[in-house]
């Protein structure tokens, strides 16, 4: 591996948890690429590598990601395709429109992209048939190695695939996107923002939504009148207990109001 004369001199976080490894995509197998030591990383299989890193390469997540705190990987669906013209899917078994990727062709990427992962490295199929993403997943996943997503195009992937290896099935909502990628850079985002100083404040990460079981507060910033709108004159009073508790009531009467399956949740684990 060489460096410019530019990236020699730049500091960086990531100097001296770098190694190098075969790159996960087949075509690149000789080419070294840098692999940073117990970072958090996410691998998508996907037939659309070049989607990413998308949205996540801007802001706090981008910088991050420059920074090393965490690390993207792509592996190209595409190179363990059939045949000459690399067929991925097939037509469903039993009739019926559109097409299913093939379990001989996603089943050597998963075992590409799982070499080396240990036991807390899930391996997540983004479909919405799967379990709503959560706070307290993106928490969980926080806390593993990493994650390796799998996203489906068309009618979605053999069965026979997830069944064999163990795959969670993750869904961004009761709606039915084009394909996973999407998805995958929202789990992705959600997840890498509570690793530790991607967000630099930590406070941001426990009275944001959904930490508490609860809806977020409102937020203000200045001016403190704004088309005849004020800022409520608690929170210009100073008086951080009564800030506290105007935040909570008004985060229990949003929750109550916009999200009452989240409201009787909240009840019924106090209750238990």
């Amino acid at each position: 591996m060489s460096d410019t004369p530019d990236e020699i001199t730049k500091p960086s976080r990531a100097l001296g948890r770098k190694t190098i490894r075969p790159s996960l995509t087949p075509r690149e197998l000789m080419t070294p690429v840098p692999d940073l030591k117990g970072v958090w990383t996410a691998r998508v299989i996907t037939l659309f590598p070049n989607a990413f890193p998308g949205v996540l390469g801007e802001s706090l997540t981008g910088k991050a990601l420059q920074d090393g705190l965490w690390q993207l990987d792509t592996i190209d669906l595409r190179d363990f395709g059939i045949g000459k013209h690399r067929n991925v899917d097939d037509t469903p078994a039993g009739g019926g429109a559109g097409m299913v990727l093939r379990a001989d062709v996603v089943g050597p990427a998963i075992e590409t992209a799982q070499a080396g992962a240990g036991p807390r490295w899930p391996l997540i199929y983004l479909s919405p048939r799967g379990r709503p993403m959560t706070q307290a997943l993106m928490q969980d996943l926080s806390r593993a190695e990493g994650v390796t997503l799998l996203c489906g195009r068309f009618e979605g992937v053999d069965q026979r695939v997830l069944d064999h290896y163990d795959v969670q099935e993750i869904s961004l909502g009761d709606f039915v996107l084009t394909g996973g990628e999407i998805a995958a850079m929202a789990l992705i985002d959600a997840t890498v923002r509570l690793l530790p100083d991607v967000l630099g404040n930590a406070e941001s990460t426990v009275e944001e939504s959904f930490s508490a079981g609860l809806l977020e507060h409102p937020q203000y910033t200045r001016p403190a009148s704004w088309q005849g709108r004020d800022i409520p004159d608690v929170l210009m009073s100073g008086h951080h207990g009564r800030i506290r508790d105007w935040r909570q009531a008004q985060s229990e009467t949003i929750t109550r109001e916009r999200r009452p399956d989240l409201w009787a949740r909240r009840h019924d684990k106090g209750n238990g």
